[in-house]
């Protein structure tokens, strides 16, 4: 373990428990417009509860909050709210548009960054830029409605509120002196060349979780004002679980006292229950009204409201303490103290902390830039964590849906009764998707592990609980509908978890492993019962992910009728019985019974393999080009490929998995009765890469893959060819051959296309708000990498491809594999002109310098030019980028080949 303060934070709540996550950004930033708070007739969520009603009503599932945090069960929260003197309502949360507002789906129309946090959370920053000019809400939804999709987004910066800089630049630092002890400091600097009125309103308030419209309500909790010396404010916020406790405020300023409920007669025209409603401080401060907050100074939403002038280029700070109510955190005892040399010591040893931990985990062989895109990434993943509340089997009843109910109506989710979700869940954008997608959640581990790999572990054991997965074996898709299919790559991320637990611990959870492999096998099951529609190895799946990538919409029914043998869900199949494999050779080592599972995996790869590469017409593999194809089999029994050059079919790569001789020593039976079989049906080793006996690599590696050697080399032939899938920023997700020469089939008179498309979408398809045709996408990205790495152990020099393709410049499978990542770390670096990529020709983005060096990680890039697109708080999966920025600054092509796959899992200077 390292000697940092915060890594003795992470040992102590690993080893101890000690509760230093217990409060974190764990607030969703839009909570509107969700299917929990959905309760429409037809499921229209985005207009069923919007953004102007977000002020005035009551969540029922969870709370939103700008720069906010909470504690694990989201009932006390504390977050930002700010007013310029000109806009019509408070600024209390991200203001965005709905799905049928943006040309290309929803959108958030803010800027704001997550800077930095430790993964206890014991340091964080956050920062929001706040226009001085009222804020365009009415121009940005009008504007965006008149553009088609062909044209770009109408974005905040478009319309000039930032001219002439007149904005605040918004800080808000959090500071763990322990674990229920947290001071704030709100920074807020004047950009603009003229003095500007800003009102700063911390506000804390209860997750209203006592609303007679609740199935088992709590009683009331209170937030009253209490009796402090002179120069100190604050209040106590009591609530029967988690207990009492105080904020405290700088300075002698004016608290706003209100409840948190639904305004009636704002949003449905009815009386209100209570005489003090959520939006009563908004009204107050905007709209004059004094009656609009309790003068009784109690209630269940409390703001302090602090008026600033602040002179232009000159910054104005307000200080915050929320602690657990104690004799050692009362204002009375601590005196002036409590904002004196005491609080900036221990924000500055945080700083420093923060500053300490991320030098342990960053390669020194990385550039400071590289270095600050790692921690930000990074930074991004912690302040993306949020606690997500659905008890599926009340949401149901209040819908009147529920399945085992008389007279429940149709309507979404309604198998999925059995789950209660109450967790903190790593989400891929608090904003645009502010809700887990089980997918997204396995890549969002890996860079999580870099720096909180008990978290990364949970996240994985979250989706495999009886709470959340189906009885039958199905992962939960997203909120949207739980049903859908998301690739199963959960097996592999579990591996990935363990090997990297390995490296850090020098130990073996055992029980994890079991636990997880034994739910992975219900899934496992799932897929073959389920997807693999006639007992044929080849596996369906729908859109698994990959939204519009397909010649139709992958997941509704065909219009030529039939169905689809899909390349890429035949390869995740095939991912999945080599991680199944490998993990139930880790487990042979504890219990023998798992050498017969670890001979089941190996025969499923086989018979997957055989039916995947089978010659003929009935084969995904298209010989005379080279390349995979989904095939779309017809209701007359006869086939034909859909001949689009994408991701779908170079998935069929990234089944590939490299076996060490430890490996195979491990498993004797295995290897034997592997053989056995193999003398039976020699045909099963026809068309997948050669392994088992005589066909050995590197250091007796052996090597499982879909793909052979010719293969491999056609594939990459065209992956490599800038031409093609090699962008200067990665691979693309559809090749640029399509350009020139789309793919088109006729189907009843009707046409059905795919282009190149390197930016946006130009079709509604799975919303419109994403796009498969062409752009850059971090998470397929990484998996390439992955598998050239692989095949490298087994092949060593031994293997070299043109890379790119044409130029006669020679590359080991470890050099291509590098230069990939190379070119999607080139995104968020700066550039030879000192722009970065990742924000195209936004002038203030590249060249201000109060903008230029804070990084937004996209949903995807452009597939020429780099430029950021889609979700712009995706820090998600595109956080994998701290990843292989990591990897590449410890890894070599040497070290690879001499430590094999654990080489892969060394995170921190082997010289310290």
């Amino acid at each position: 373990m390292d000697n940092n303060e915060e890594a003795k934070r992470l040992e102590a709540a690993h080893t101890e428990n000690v509760p230093w996550k217990k409060w974190g950004p764990y607030l969703s930033e839009r909570q509107w417009g969700t299917v929990r708070e959905d309760f429409s007739e037809n499921g229209d969520a985005w207009n069923y509860f919007s953004h102007d009603q977000a002020r005035s009503r009551a969540y029922r599932w969870g709370e939103d909050g700008l720069a906010g945090i909470s504690d694990d069960k989201q009932r006390l929260c504390l977050a930002l709210a700010l007013w310029n003197g000109k806009d019509p309502i408070l600024k209390e949360r991200l203001f965005g548009l709905t799905n049928s507002e943006g040309n290309h789906g929803e959108d958030v129309k803010e800027y704001y960054f997550y800077l930095d946090s430790t993964p206890t959370h014991s340091y964080m920053k956050y920062l929001y830029k706040y226009p001085q000019a009222a804020y365009p809400y009415s121009d940005l939804i009008l504007t965006n409605r008149q553009r088609n999709r062909d044209e770009m987004e109408y974005e905040l910066i478009d319309t000039g509120i930032f001219n002439d800089d007149r904005y605040f630049d918004v800080f808000v630092e959090y500071a763990k002196s322990s674990p229920e002890d947290i001071l704030v400091q709100i920074t807020a600097i004047n950009r603009g060349p003229d003095a500007a009125e800003l009102h700063l309103l911390p506000t804390l308030w209860f997750r209203n979780d006592w609303a007679k419209w609740i199935a088992k309500p709590s009683n009331r909790p209170e937030i009253k004002q209490i009796a402090l010396p002179e120069g100190v404010t604050g209040v106590s916020a009591e609530h029967e679980v988690p207990g009492a406790y105080h904020l405290y405020c700088e300075g002698n300023v004016q608290l706003l006292f209100t409840e948190n409920e639904t305004n009636y007669e704002r949003v449905f025209g009815t009386p209100n229950e209570t005489p003090f409603v959520k939006d009563g401080i908004n009204d107050y401060i905007v709209n004059g009204r004094q009656n609009a907050v309790n003068p009784d100074k109690t209630g269940t939403k409390v703001a302090a409201h602090y008026r600033l002038e602040v002179s232009p280029g000159q910054s104005a700070i307000v200080r915050l303490h929320l602690a657990k109510a104690n004799a050692t955190t009362d204002a009375n005892t601590m005196g002036a103290s409590l904002f004196g040399k005491d609080f900036e010591e221990t924000l500055t040893a945080r700083r420093r902390d923060a500053d300490e931990f991320y030098r342990s985990v960053t390669p020194p062989s990385v550039s400071p830039d590289a270095a600050r895109v790692m921690r930000q990434a990074l930074a991004g993943m912690l302040w993306s964590k949020q606690y997500y509340y659905l008890d599926a089997n009340q949401w149901l009843e209040e819908h009147h849906a529920h399945p085992l109910r008389r007279g429940s109506r149709d309507f979404r989710n309604r198998q999925w009764f059995h789950m209660v979700n109450e967790d903190i869940i790593s989400m891929p954008d608090k904003w645009e998707y502010p809700w887990y997608a089980a997918w997204d959640l396995a890549f969002h581990t890996l860079p999580i592990s870099i720096v909180d790999p008990d978290f990364a572990k949970q996240q994985m054991e979250l989706m495999l609980r009886g709470h959340y997965l189906h009885p039958s074996g199905q992962l939960p898709a997203y909120e949207w509908n739980f049903s859908d299919v998301n690739p199963p790559v959960h097996a592999w991320a579990t591996l990935f978890l363990h090997r990297t637990e390995q490296a850090l611990r020098g130990e073996t959870d055992v029980d994890f492993l079991k636990s997880a492999f034994n739910k992975l096998l219900l899934n496992f099951t799932w897929w073959v019962n389920r997807k693999d529609r006639f007992g044929k190895n080849v596996f369906e799946g729908g859109f698994l992910g990959l939204d519009n990538i397909g010649v139709f919409d992958r997941s509704a029914p065909l219009p030529t009728g039939g169905y689809l043998e899909q390349a890429d869900g035949t390869a995740w199949m095939a991912l999945f019985t080599q991680n199944m494999l490998e993990l139930a050779v880790e487990l042979a080592s504890y219990d023998q019974t798992y050498e017969d599972m670890a001979l089941k995996f190996v025969e499923h790869f086989l018979y997957i393999g055989a039916a995947m590469n089978q010659p003929g017409a009935d084969g995904m593999w298209d010989e005379e080009d080279g390349f995979y194809y989904d095939l779309l089999r017809l209701p007359d029994g006869s086939a034909r490929r859909l001949k689009v050059r994408s991701m779908v079919g170079l998935l069929p790569l990234c089944a590939t998995t490299v076996i060490e001789k430890w490996q195979r020593e491990r498993t004797p039976q295995t290897i034997a009765l592997f053989r056995e079989r193999l003398r039976q049906m020699p045909e099963l080793m026809e068309s997948v890469h050669p392994f088992g006996p005589g066909h050995l690599g590197v250091a007796d590696r052996g090597m499982m893959a879909l793909v052979n050697p010719e293969r491999l080399r056609r594939i990459l032939s065209k992956m490599l060819d800038e031409n093609e899938f090699l962008s200067p920023y990665g691979i693309r997700s559809v090749s640029k051959f399509h350009s020139q020469n789309p793919y088109v089939l006729e189907v009843g008179g009707q046409d059905y296309r795919v282009d190149y498309l390197p930016a946006e979408s130009n079709t509604g398809m799975f919303g419109g708000n994403s796009n498969w045709r062409g752009p850059i996408w971090m998470p397929v990205n990484a998996l390439i990498i992955r598998a050239l790495l692989q095949f490298y152990l087994y092949y060593g020099d031994n293997f070299k491809i043109e890379c790119p393709t044409g130029s006669g410049n020679m590359m080991n499978l470890f050099e291509v594999s590098k230069e990939i990542g190379d070119r999607l770390t080139r995104i968020f670096l700066r550039n030879e002109e000192g722009g970065r990529p990742v924000y195209g020709r936004t002038e203030k983005f590249q060249n201000d310098p109060n903008w230029r060096d804070h990084i937004l990680f996209y949903e995807y890039f452009h597939g020429d030019n780099g430029t950021g697109l889609g979700a712009s708080h995706q820090t998600g999966w595109t956080g994998l980028v701290a990843k292989i920025i990591q990897l590449f600054g410890f890894l070599d092509a040497q070290k690879a080949l001499q430590q094999g796959k654990s080489a892969a899992f060394t995170t921190r200077d082997a010289t310290k």
